[in-house]
């Protein structure tokens, strides 16, 4: 499977804006998340040769601006398609989404099949502050193993594996996406990372919300097994 990373917060070149969120394309038809604006966004599939009318789903991770700012240019422009989010979203903002007349597939708690060798994890919930957060992430089953897109990661990237393990059973090949670790010590960093190498997760693509800092120490530790996720690029799965 091909992910076309189309909005990110770092890029191949010039010719792709840059932004805070996080937005992958996956086989041309799936579109996880939307960054933080429309225009940008638009101008990046534009220069990866991405057609709108391709897109036939979209997968919200969590109701955050920085992931649904193209969000409702895209429902505008392409009518009919299929929008799964996570049915701890809020209400207000389902409400605005059925203006735009989509499908929209509410996730519960339970791993769910998209269609062919694409799950969701099913929403996540997890405190943010005196509330909640609910988030989910894609899970790709290719002939390498699995792939687990993260949006930030709020539940905890190690959570998400898990969770992800207990379902399928299967070698985890890639986990690219947020990993929510923006500002956290070496040593909880340092932490993930063993654990994450325990769970045995062979290739990281660790972006967005993850940090410079942790960024630089999962190089460090995975070397040639770090991928730089940067708008622009495709990554094959």
């Amino acid at each position: 499977m091909k992910i076309k990373i189309l909005f990110e917060n770092k890029r191949i070149s010039n010719a792709f804006f840059l932004g805070w969120g996080v937005s992958y394309l996956i086989e041309d038809r799936i579109l996880f998340d939307t960054g933080e604006e429309w225009d940008s966004l638009l101008n990046n599939m534009n220069a990866m040769g991405v057609a709108m009318n391709d897109i036939k789903t979209v997968v919200i991770s969590h109701e955050h601006f920085d992931h649904t700012g193209g969000l409702w240019e895209i429902l505008r422009k392409n009518h009919g398609l299929d929008l799964y989010i996570c049915q701890g979203f809020d209400r207000r903002f389902k409400d605005k989404a059925k203006l735009y007349g989509c499908n929209i597939v509410e996730i519960g708690d339970s791993f769910t099949r998209i269609t062919d060798n694409i799950y969701t994890t099913g929403q996540i919930k997890t405190a943010l502050g005196f509330d909640y957060i609910v988030e989910q992430s894609l899970v790709l089953d290719t002939d390498k193993g699995l792939t687990i897109v993260t949006g930030c990661a709020h539940p905890g990237i190690i959570n998400i594996v898990k969770r992800v393990k207990e379902n399928m059973k299967k070698d985890i090949y890639l986990v690219m996406g947020g990993f929510h670790l923006l500002g956290e010590p070496v040593k909880k960093i340092e932490g993930v990372i063993n654990e994450l190498k325990t769970l045995g997760v062979r290739y990281v693509g660790p972006s967005h919300c993850t940090g410079e800092d942790a960024e630089r120490i999962f190089k460090e530790s995975y070397m040639g097994n770090f991928i730089d996720i940067k708008a622009g690029k495709t990554v094959e799965v």
